[in-house]
């Protein structure tokens, strides 16, 4: 079963998303002020987190960020913002799905199912999946080059773990954008290319010549199959 913390300072909001959640068979834990989020973020094994941004103590934003300082786990946020710059904001900063305010529960609900969805497609990969130099250890998640730790944003990360899904397949800049940010991301496609480039500046000996991640002119980019993998 399947833990879900719900993160919200309206009771009300806690009550529906909570009764609606739990009838899907899922757990759910409840905050409603960031402090008390980030106790039990660190305290559970979780599976989701749905953040409010508009918290009594503090930031949705600044939670998500300290959150995302030592844990990768998957965060739907919920906002009365709006515009597409907050929700860029939102998604840079390391959440994983945006939901704007009012929303029904049931797209809630859908919202969940397809990011866990995603993140068990990343799971069902052998634990630790190498690339020449290149080494991902998808229980740990993380990734080291000759050995040394690379940094990546959650983006950069799920970007990558996105191209390793299938080896040898060829990623349109859309599915990219939908894997990795979901459906109602407003920004433009072409964001897929400043991370790739991003991730070529880390993984890759010349990333004017990858070795890892490939150009599919035309259509979009691949990852080629991989040395090996080891469950």
């Amino acid at each position: 079963m399947s833990t879900i913390l719900i993160v919200d300072d309206e009771s009300k909001i806690l009550e529906i998303l909570s009764s609606y959640l739990s009838k899907e068979g899922y757990h759910v834990m409840t905050a409603e002020n960031g402090r008390e989020a980030l106790e039990i973020a660190s305290s559970y094994p979780l599976e989701l987190i749905i953040l409010d941004l508009m918290l009594p103590d503090m930031t949705g934003e600044d939670v998500c960020m300290e959150i995302r300082k030592t844990s990768r786990i998957p965060i739907l946020m919920l906002t009365a913002k709006s515009s597409e710059a907050d929700r860029i904001t939102g998604l840079e900063i390391g959440a994983d799905d945006y939901l704007v305010k009012p929303f029904s529960p049931r797209e809630l609900v859908a919202r969940v199912r397809a990011i866990l969805r995603r993140i068990g497609d990343y799971q069902s990969l052998s634990d630790i999946v190498e690339l020449g130099d290149l080494m991902v250890s998808l229980r740990e998640k993380n990734v080291t080059l000759k050995g040394k730790p690379m940094d990546m944003t959650p983006n950069e990360y799920r970007l990558l773990t996105t191209l390793l899904r299938y080896p040898g397949r060829t990623w349109t800049r859309e599915e990219l954008v939908e894997e990795v940010w979901g459906l109602d991301f407003e920004g433009s496609d072409r964001t897929i290319d400043t991370h790739i480039k991003n991730l070529r500046q880390k993984i890759e000996k010349d990333p004017r010549q990858p070795v890892y991640i490939k150009t599919v002119y035309g259509l979009g980019y691949r990852i080629d199959n991989h040395d090996k993998t080891r469950g």
